[in-house]
């Protein structure tokens, strides 16, 4: 795979729309193909200083920040890259920039607004849902817009979805609420090639979904449970930014949608051409004649962005924590149920709750142990007494409280005389 951007994806869960794939690989071709794209793509994502370099700088036409009537545009566009902090037209967009140009416009007190103007086909899980949950936590400091022109899939829904309101220009579309992932068998071209390729390794899952053999059941399973749990944020991510059941999300099954079905599946507000939205949109967010046209301060606005990151934080957490919680789950579940564990159940247990090893290797570990021999009575005796099992001896069944009294204190006078003689 020659292009380094799109070996990124190879073999990995993403947000992006399948049908899209031209699409997609055309940006990412290009986005490698640009004089800068070493630069940029070698460039620290997250240094705190000179994020925003002169305008003399060849960074700044990369960066942009475009305020107009007090309206914040934000490029959403080409493919969504994780660990990339610049726009590149319409081909790519970092989730870094992306954050950064947000939390400058919540800063900036000429900003009255932030619209989010998407045309992308989707793009990496990583970031993704962190972005997200940062720009829903902000709402509310300032009106936050996002136009699909043209369109919004995958992980570029995942953004419009945070936005106050969603507008799709008429020939565009949303939706694609799903992810999705590739696994590439070469096996019979390398076999007609008379290729083969041999590996050499330590630990039984280390060459899993490697391209050079089919994929087996349980490796497929276990890939295909993890896009089961990313596919579950998402779709408890969008329900919660757009007011949804979540089972409503789930049945739209990752369709792409025109404006028209958009709007009537609640999946956006809205149809219109960008400038007359955008226009619109800036006209909503000017101050009426009766309203207090004061502007709130610059440490105001850092204070706001602040408490805004704090609580995209702790709710990062809490899915990290809720996720971390059903990982453990079905890593205990894995190594207590396994073949493995049969007969070495002290050992599984003792693997399974007191210690971090994940299930395969726990698994394969419990299978060097010897299994534990089933007890044996030990004279004829107590064969007998196990095969009639324990007598109920006391009183009979429905006896009432009078009768447990009685019982009682007979057998407790006996003792005393006993111990008198």
């Amino acid at each position: 795979m020659s292009n380094p951007l799109l070996a990124r994806f190879a073999s990995r869960p993403s947000l992006v729309a399948p049908e899209m794939r031209d699409w997609f690989e055309g940006c990412l071709t290009a986005t490698a193909s640009h004089p800068r794209a070493a630069e940029m793509l070698e460039a620290n994502a997250y240094a705190e200083d000179g994020f925003w370099p002169a305008p003399d700088d060849w960074r700044a036409a990369y960066r942009p920040y475009v305020v107009r009537d007090g309206v914040l545009q934000i490029p959403v566009k080409g493919v969504l890259l994780h660990n990339f902090s610049f726009a590149l037209g319409g081909w790519a967009t970092g989730y870094v920039y992306i954050q950064r140009a947000f939390d400058r416009g919540l800063a900036d007190p000429t900003v009255r607004g932030i619209a989010l103007v998407c045309d992308s086909p989707g793009g990496h899980v990583a970031g993704n849902f962190d972005l997200v949950d940062r720009m829903f936590a902000a709402r509310g400091t300032k009106p936050i817009r996002a136009f699909a022109h043209e369109a919004a899939y995958s992980a570029a829904y995942s953004i419009a979805s945070a936005a106050d309101q969603i507008v799709v220009s008429r020939t565009g579309g949303v939706g694609s609420i799903g992810v999705v992932a590739a696994h590439y068998d070469v096996s019979g071209a390398m076999e007609q090639a008379g290729v083969k390729v041999t590996f050499i390794y330590a630990g039984r899952h280390k060459v899993d979904g490697n391209a050079f053999e089919a994929l087996p059941d349980d490796v497929k399973a276990r890939f295909q449970a993890r896009i089961d749990e990313l596919y579950g944020t998402f779709v408890t991510t969008v329900a919660r930014n757009r007011g949804l059941n979540e089972q409503a999300v789930r049945d739209t099954e990752a369709l792409c949608f025109t404006a028209a079905e958009a709007v009537s599946n609640r999946l956006a507000d809205s149809t219109g051409t960008l400038d007359d939205a955008v226009a619109a949109f800036a006209a909503d967010c000017s101050p009426s004649q009766d309203e207090d046209n004061t502007m709130i301060t610059p440490e105001a606005h850092e204070a706001a962005v602040a408490a805004a990151r704090a609580d995209g934080e702790k709710a990062g957490r809490q899915a990290g924590e809720a996720e971390g919680a059903t990982s453990a789950r079905g890593r205990i579940k894995t190594i207590l149920a396994s073949d493995e564990a049969k007969g070495r159940e002290a050992q599984a247990s003792h693997i399974a709750l007191e210690t971090d090893m994940p299930a395969e290797a726990a698994v394969q570990l419990l299978g060097t142990f010897p299994k534990a021999e089933t007890a044996k009575p030990a004279n004829r005796f107590d064969a007998a007494m196990a095969a009639a099992g324990n007598p109920q001896v006391g009183l009979e069944s429905g006896a009432g409280q009078d009768d447990a009294d009685t019982f009682m204190d007979s057998y407790f006078a006996t003792k005393r005389q006993k111990r008198s003689v």
